[in-house]
């Protein structure tokens, strides 16, 4: 048994869906649970969606940009389908008809579960559209709602995972379903609470929802399947020149991950490691390419790995009466960005002052600003990137940075980071 991961990229179009199907017949006979994203920028468009019923309080507006989500499925529904093309729009009324339900409501609840609620039918619906396809088309597979199986906490936008319970889950929902298909489809970067309210695993996290299933089901291996060739040592649309890496390590993707490499989760790499199964990072335009593989042995010789996080923005805090930033402020903060939800790319210590640079969300960013106010000066900046850079070196440094303004530098044998604008 093994795992596939489509992203959102290889099933944007009904090309590439069809795609997926030549993809799965090159292993026909295997069992293979097959996770798939929202189909393109979906996610963005339901985010969209939000921001007006939540942030605009505007319920024409949400409804409307929600009828433009339908209208685009129904329409690679009508491209993609004859035969089945019935009983998928009643299965895509049935989605519909849950999120519309609560945007016709008044939101009372805080914005990150309304989030969850919503953008989670990007995944329900590109996956619903690919099962229905892939059936037509002749490659049997049953359709499964991840939230009936992916059990998480109530921490809305990165809720954590049950491993406990979705282990059980998986034992009486999906593994009797291999008896009789040999193709599974559900959905990554969604679950569900014991309360039965939808929850999403963060961004990017299908990857995630793979390695988790691939971890719990005993696969042989996972591969997540991209629009690159292989792991790259920079975002190739950022720099063109970037290198295909052929083969990496659990510890070196987990460092990558951890500095904003967006080609894996930065979670999906634990429950793989834990068990030592293997990860590929697949070409989904030329599935005979061998991609990049993912495993525990030292790779050496590599190239410098360049990661570039841009919309940052510097938190500078200085103490009000010129205290020393000791222990018990250091805690504090640390609860209030817990408590706010809020992770820092970088933390940079002084004897009476301390800079945090976060990714620019403005309402954690206010939030956490008004917190620290009554102990702190505090003075934000905004429109920065940071770039992270493994095995650099000293020309590589200079090349990117030249003509920048650097507002932080932290530098060790093997990374540095660089807070710029």
């Amino acid at each position: 048994m093994q795992v596939f991961k489509f992203g959102g990229a290889s099933v944007s179009t009904v090309a590439n869906i069809r795609n997926v199907g030549n993809i799965l017949d090159q292993f026909r006979g295997e069992k293979i649970l097959i996770v798939i994203s929202a189909m393109g920028k979906t996610t963005n468009a339901l985010e969209a969606v939000v921001n007006a019923f939540y942030n605009d309080r505007d319920q024409e507006k949400a409804l409307q940009l929600f009828a433009e989500i339908k209208q685009q499925h129904i329409q690679s529904a009508t491209e993609l389908l004859q035969e089945q093309l019935p009983v998928l729009l009643e299965h895509f009324k049935t989605l519909f008809t849950e999120t519309e339900w609560l945007l016709h409501d008044k939101p009372v609840r805080e914005y990150d579960y309304y989030y969850d609620q919503v953008v989670c039918q990007g995944e329900l619906l590109s996956t619903a559209l690919i099962s229905a396809y892939l059936n037509e088309s002749g490659r049997k597979n049953e359709w499964l709602d991840a939230r009936d199986i992916m059990r998480t906490d109530s921490n809305f936008r990165d809720a954590a995972v049950d491993f406990a319970q979705t282990g059980k889950n998986i034992q009486t929902a999906v593994i009797p379903v291999f008896k009789h298909v040999d193709l599974i489809i559900t959905q990554g970067f969604i679950g569900c609470t014991d309360e039965n309210e939808s929850t999403t695993l963060g961004r990017e996290g299908s990857d995630y929802t793979a390695a988790v299933f691939t971890h719990l089901l005993d696969a042989e291996k996972v591969s997540i399947w991209k629009d690159v060739k292989g792991v790259m040592n920079a975002d190739p649309k950022l720099f063109p020149d970037a290198q295909y890496i052929s083969e990496l390590n659990y510890d070196e993707v987990i460092e990558m991950a951890y500095y904003g490499a967006q080609v894996i989760h930065p979670k999906t790499i634990k429950p793989l490691q834990n068990k030592s199964i293997p990860l590929y990072v697949k070409c989904f335009a030329d599935a005979t390419l061998p991609g990049t593989v993912i495993h525990n042995a030292p790779v050496k010789n590599l190239p410098p790995i360049i990661v570039v996080k841009q919309n940052q923005a510097l938190i500078e805090l200085h103490t009000k009466d010129f205290s020393f930033i000791g222990e018990q402020p250091m805690s504090d903060l640390y609860e209030m960005m817990a408590k706010l939800k809020i992770k820092p790319n970088l933390i940079q210590t002084h004897a009476v002052s301390l800079q945090l640079c976060l990714d620019d969300r403005p309402d954690k960013i206010e939030k956490l600003a008004l917190t620290l106010a009554d102990q702190f000066e505090v003075t934000v900046l905004k429109g920065l990137s940071l770039l992270s850079i493994r095995h650099y070196t000293n020309e590589l440094i200079d090349k990117m940075t030249a003509g920048k303004e650097i507002e932080i530098r932290q530098q060790g044998p093997s990374m540095i980071q660089v807070l710029m604008r």
